[in-house]
């Protein structure tokens, strides 16, 4: 018994060994009991070719589970496809000491199985994945007439579901192997055994075809048949990966559906607000240079700075989305190109009114006249008359525009309009109402402080709407993200009010980017587009009273970004030199 009890591999497999023991000891026991007579010598050296036999197989069998069990877990750890389809073919190949291997994928729409992987050891072939491309054609699932297709037998595996064991592919019947044949009289290859297993998901769905050529012995290296007790196990591999590619499709069906999302967002934004879509689209690439530099950055404040690929598409989507809330907001809020403009702008009724309250005193005059019969001087007192409106209505279409700080003279010019009245259907009916009064008593812009309010509670409705959504657990923080653009580092920014501490890099990146395109966006119907050099002054400013993030910005013009965004997004107009920090930057060129 020196082969049960002397060997090491029962110390590293006590359970199987156990296992051996017992039957041993049942043997033994069995055959004194049925056989007395024969010798004990020759029941030990039976006994001994039992165990080994036993031990062989569970030691196989063990090896194999060990082996399912460490492939399973690297496919579910893989997170690229291509490479986790090469890792299903290698990994088969090892399992089965196969030579080489090809993965077939199931396109239902198309009714055929499209090559993905093929790998030979001994020819050094590697297609698809990080390999060559693979050139070979596609193998039909049907027939031209409609019928099934089982002269391949890949197709025939995939339509079936069943494995295919064929121990020399010369001597098979019932498959067509002329392509093999083909290649190997092309390379001088010699195909041989043949292992062909269904890759079943876990709703039973057959996705695709594994299969592995050549199964070499592993003392001899000598080709030969699989073995049928490992159909099974590769069986159970197959479906391992069938599984762990289905979940890399669902995955990527929710990431395509999150980008489809957004898109959809982006479009009805774009509908909305033509330039609230530019605004978005900008500062989206903004966001993403600078991530992109960040993670670049090899000295200074971000050297130590990486963020995963995870993270990075974490932050380009709360870019996308950060002003999705504006979808909420009135249109003539968000467009609001006068003090008086809602759905049209309202300068339109002002002169409207003028116009009746003139032909009102025009109408009062003639019936004066035609009282007295005296007409001497009527031209000069209608011109007289309607003097004051016409200067009235210049005055109020000049503020309407909102581009001067309104005085505390012209205030009070806006009241004295307001107490002109006339009437309209038989009421007095002042030349401006309350709501005209408020809009145009606006000091600068065209907002009053409640529209102001409602634009910035876009916010608070990005975030809630952002919420509401189910992101996976490697984007949940895109909610919180998208809210911090309007925050600033000295705690007077909006929704949260944060201050530094509480504002993550990400988020003071996207406050850089969105207040660096709204100071210098052209397409606003409300103000116009600021020269480089005066929004940059404003951004310094900024960063000196402690708003902006000044490694942020740093970055923003030492990195060139601010010259490449010049010349791709702004106006000829609006492109000139700036300074920064006491340098000054030539657009194209830096100086320093």
């Amino acid at each position: 018994m020196d082969r049960v009890s002397g060997n090491n591999w029962g110390r590293e497999h006590p359970a199987v060994e156990k296992l051996v023991r017992r039957i041993a000891g049942d043997i033994r026991r069995c055959a004194v009991r049925q056989r007395p007579d024969i010798p004990d010598a020759l029941i030990e050296e039976l006994l001994d070719d039992v165990v080994v036999s036993v031990r062989d197989f569970a030691e196989r069998q063990l090896s194999h589970i060990y082996k399912l069990v460490r492939i399973g877990l690297g496919l579910s750890a893989e997170k690229q496809l291509d490479r986790l389809l090469e890792m299903i073919v290698r990994e088969a190949r090892r399992f089965t000491n196969a030579d080489g291997g090809a993965l077939y994928i199931r396109d239902d729409e198309r009714e055929v199985l499209d090559f993905a992987i093929v790998q030979n050891e001994s020819m050094a072939v590697h297609m698809g994945g990080g390999g060559t491309p693979v050139t070979w054609a596609s193998v039909p699932l049907y027939q031209p007439d409609g019928s099934e297709n089982h002269r391949n037998v890949s197709a025939h595996c995939a339509l079936t579901g069943m494995p295919v064991n064929i121990p020399d592919v010369y001597s098979a019947k019932g498959f067509d192997f002329q392509g093999t044949k083909d290649f190997d009289a092309t390379t001088g290859y010699r195909s041989q055994s043949m292992l062909v297993i269904p890759m079943r998901d876990h709703e039973e769905e057959i996705i695709g075809v594994l299969q592995l050529i050549n199964a070499r012995a592993l003392d001899t290296g000598l080709v030969g048949p699989f073995p049928d007790e490992e159909v099974e196990m590769v069986t159970a591999l197959a479906s391992e990966a069938a599984v762990a590619v289905t979940n890399m499709r669902l995955v990527r069906g929710l990431e395509n559906l999150l980008n489809s999302f957004i898109q959809t967002i982006a479009d009805a934004i774009d509908e909305k607000s033509p330039y609230t879509a530019g605004h978005i689209l900008r500062v989206a690439a903004v966001t993403e240079c600078l991530v992109e530099q960040i993670n670049g950055a090899t000295q200074g404040p971000f050297a130590d700075v990486s963020f995963s690929a995870a993270e990075v598409e974490e932050i380009r989507m709360a870019a996308w989305l950060h002003d999705i809330g504006k979808i909420t907001t009135p249109e003539f809020m968000v467009d609001k190109a006068t003090k008086l403009e809602t759905v049209f702008d309202r300068i339109e009724l002002v002169r409207c009114r003028v116009e009746i309250l003139k032909r009102d005193r025009e109408i009062r005059r003639l019936k004066k006249e035609l009282a007295s019969g005296d007409n001497v001087g009527a031209s000069a007192t209608t011109e007289a008359d309607h003097g004051d409106l016409d200067e009235y209505l210049r005055f109020l279409e000049a503020i309407n525009s909102g581009g001067e700080n309104l005085s505390e003279e012209g205030l009070q010019r806006i009241q004295k309009i307001a107490g002109v009245g006339l009437t309209i259907g038989g009421r007095p009916t002042p030349l401006l109402d309350a709501n005209e009064v408020e809009n145009l008593s606006i000091r600068r812009g065209t907002l009053t402080e409640n529209e102001r309010q409602r634009i910035s509670n876009h916010v608070r409705m990005s975030i809630r709407m952002l919420e509401g959504l189910p992101f996976p657990r490697k984007l949940r923080r895109v909610p919180f993200y998208a809210g911090l653009h309007h925050e600033k580092l000295d705690g007077s920014g909006y929704p949260r009010g944060l201050t530094n501490g509480a504002i993550p890099l990400p988020g003071r990146v996207m406050a850089v980017a969105d207040i660096f395109e709204a100071l210098t966006a052209s397409d606003r119907p409300y103000k116009r587009g600021k020269k480089l050099s005066e929004a940059m002054r404003i951004l310094e400013q900024m960063v000196g009273d402690g708003k902006l993030d000044g490694d942020v910005c740093d970055l923003l013009v030492e990195s060139g970004l601010v010259m490449q965004y010049a010349r791709e997004s702004l106006a000829a107009s609006q492109i000139d030199d700036f300074e920064w920090r006491g340098r000054r930057y030539l657009v194209g060129n830096r100086q320093g």
